[in-house]
């Protein structure tokens, strides 16, 4: 018995690629099947994200058949082979335990730490399961790969602070407001860095949203996506007591909001707190706005900055993620090569832990 785990990733695949490989539910669906007549004693199980594509396969069988049957449930999905083949990554027994835990944990991911995966793989493994595709070994490797993820996250500061600017916002009103539900956002200019940050915000079920833009039409169409609404130009500086956040990120060569209209707004609104997020180069909000009482200003450096710390501080949790992840792995690792014991009669991996990776070794399988 081995286990093998094939994948391509974002670490050596652009965006373009990854999207001519990646399986929808269908697909997964369909190729599990044919691996499954391909291979027929097999265990697999299949996973596709935004960032990766990876087959994890136990198989009394050598590499050559998984890789050819790997390929066969590709071209059948009508997936370009060739790019699968310039950019797959192979990992055996030990490897593939060291690699399937790292990935559980958010050590490959883009962003490290980050919890999406945790889920993306626990679907892939139910998919699996429902059609009747795991058995001993990938239950195991699963469900022990699920207990040392939630051990890492826990035990560690690997998920800790947020390392995107809206995250970062989000983060940063949470702690001014608490929850958001009651708050009002405005956002003033619609470029890209500045919706993204309100699309966050907004995931958070914010009360109300308004837009406004030097182009109307503009601020009408992102009002629409987000349930806002859209107000004139010359109109939203009249709305500033409502508001308790603003994003700002305009092509002004100028401040467009000035000490001067922030002070008698907070005199209206009795001083409840007004976060102001200024995203724009130069500068769309005079720095001395943040003197007055109760105003939160924060630019683009300011939340860089934080989320530049944030990530320094995951990357120094990497050596104590893979510490607690290792447990699990030697635990999982040792039932393994007792209850099966590889083909070729010994541990063909590495020891635990050490993530060394196999290319076509069919001749030690």
């Amino acid at each position: 018995m081995n286990l093998y785990c094939l994948g391509l990733s974002h670490q050596t695949a652009t965006v373009e690629e990854r999207e001519q490989v990646a399986l929808n539910p269908a697909e997964r669906t369909a190729a599990l099947a044919r691996l499954r007549e391909a291979l027929p004693e097999a265990e697999v199980v299949a996973l596709s994200t935004c960032n990766r594509v990876e087959f994890f396969v136990a198989a009394e069988v050598g590499l050559h058949p998984v890789r050819a049957a790997v390929a066969d449930a590709l071209r059948a999905a009508e997936k370009p082979v060739a790019c699968w083949e310039r950019h797959e990554y192979i990992h055996v027994n030990g490897a593939a335990v060291h690699h399937t835990f790292a990935v559980a944990a958010g050590l490959q991911s883009m962003v490290i730490g980050e919890t999406e995966i945790f889920g993306q793989i626990k679907s892939a493994y139910e998919e699996a399961t429902a059609a009747g595709c795991c058995g001993r070994v990938l239950h195991r490797l699963f469900q022990t790969t699920f207990a040392a993820a939630k051990d890492a996250r826990t035990h560690s500061a690997i998920t800790r602070g947020s390392v995107s600017v809206g995250s970062v916002a989000v983060e940063l009103a949470e702690r001014i407001f608490g929850r958001l539900t009651d708050t009002t956002v405005m956002i003033l200019g619609a470029g890209d860095t500045s919706e993204r940050v309100l699309r966050t915000l907004v995931a958070r079920q914010v009360k109300s949203v308004l837009v406004s833009n030097r182009s109307h039409d503009r601020a009408v169409e992102l009002a629409a996506t987000v349930g806002g609404e859209a107000h004139r130009w010359e109109d939203w500086n009249a709305l500033l007591p409502e508001v308790d956040i603003i994003i700002s990120s305009t092509a002004a060569p100028h401040h467009v909001l000035a000490r001067d209209d922030v002070e008698p707004c907070m005199e209206r609104r009795d001083f409840r707190p007004l976060f102001l997020i200024d995203l724009a180069v130069p500068r769309d909000i005079d720095p001395t706005a943040a003197l007055v009482d109760a105003v939160y200003l924060y630019d683009i450096d300011d939340l860089q900055g934080i989320a530049q710390a944030n990530l320094r501080e995951r990357e120094r949790e990497i050596v104590r993620c893979r510490a607690l992840l290792h447990k699990h792995e030697a635990t999982f690792s040792h039932w393994f090569h007792k209850t099966f014991r590889p083909v070729d009669g010994g541990w063909t991996g590495p020891e635990p832990g050490s993530g060394e990776s196999w290319r076509d070794r069919e001749a030690n399988l």
